[in-house]
């Protein structure tokens, strides 16, 4: 039994938080496999408290935006899904499927790069049903220029069109789109750099993002490139996420007169 499951039943379905803490524990199990770094307990809280604020649901901005997400990733040319250690930990089998059905690559691609870090991720997605996956072999690797951090190690992405970085840093957001490159980002604070940075930001939790990204898929493959590429154009990045901060600030106002 592995250290998720144990952890997983230590909470009874009944609790009122019981899929918010089903997560946090599939991340501290990741943790403890090398597969999510510390500083990555830290980023999941961060995104709990926003996630609450929204509801702890897709809301109708997010779903605009996996819309536009799926689009752009059906017409780009060499579209590249980047894989952090969260990621992997909380959705892989999800992540696996959607690689498969958008017929785009893995590529892991990490900020701390602690030994054993890539080989306990590859692992986990092979496990998930993922057959080939890029960024493990440092002889295929080149580095992105302009970046100072382990994440300018890349592979696919260095010629990629399109990037999907769903739970990304900020710094290689801005250095993807300086090499004008699109980015497609999960976030689910609206006020982050990477969020602010990139073409298409789906202010939502992960694990509600990927699977509605499955099921949208299936509907999109049905237009032709004509009509994909509309929705992304009619997309603006800019004024989702004004009506997501809107939102803030309605729950805010509304906790306000609740006190």
């Amino acid at each position: 039994m592995t250290s998720n499951e144990n952890q997983d039943h230590s909470v009874p379905k009944t609790h009122p938080r019981y899929e918010s803490l089903k997560y946090r524990h599939k991340i501290i199990g990741g943790m403890k496999n090398l597969v999510v770094a510390e500083a990555g307990l830290i980023a999941h809280g961060r995104g709990e408290c926003f996630d609450y604020i929204l509801g702890e649901k897709t809301t109708d901005s997010a779903k605009k935006a996996i819309e536009a997400a799926v689009a752009a990733l059906l017409i780009a040319e060499k579209p590249v899904i980047s894989v952090n250690g969260n990621v992997a930990a909380l959705i892989p089998e999800e992540l696996v499927k959607l690689s498969k059905i958008l017929k785009i690559p893995l590529e892991i691609n990490l900020f701390y790069q602690k030994e054993g870090r890539i080989e306990a991720i590859k692992n986990v997605l092979h496990k998930a049903g993922a057959t080939k996956i890029h960024g493990v072999d440092t002889k295929k690797m080149i580095e992105l220029e302009g970046l100072e951090s382990n994440r300018r190690k890349v592979e696919l992405i260095a010629n990629a069109d399109l990037v999907m970085v769903p739970l990304e840093d900020g710094d290689r957001t801005e250095k993807l789109k300086k090499l004008n490159k699109k980015v497609i980002a999960v976030d689910l604070n609206p006020l982050s750099r990477t969020a602010l940075w990139a073409d298409i930001t789906i202010v939502d939790n992960i694990v509600r993002t990927i699977p509605e990204m499955i099921k949208i898929t299936k509907e999109l493959k049905k237009l032709n490139g004509t009509q994909l590429f509309k929705i992304v154009q009619n997309f603006n990045n800019k004024v989702n996420i004004q009506n997501t901060l809107e939102l803030i600030i309605q729950y805010l106002e509304k906790q306000k007169k609740g006190i």
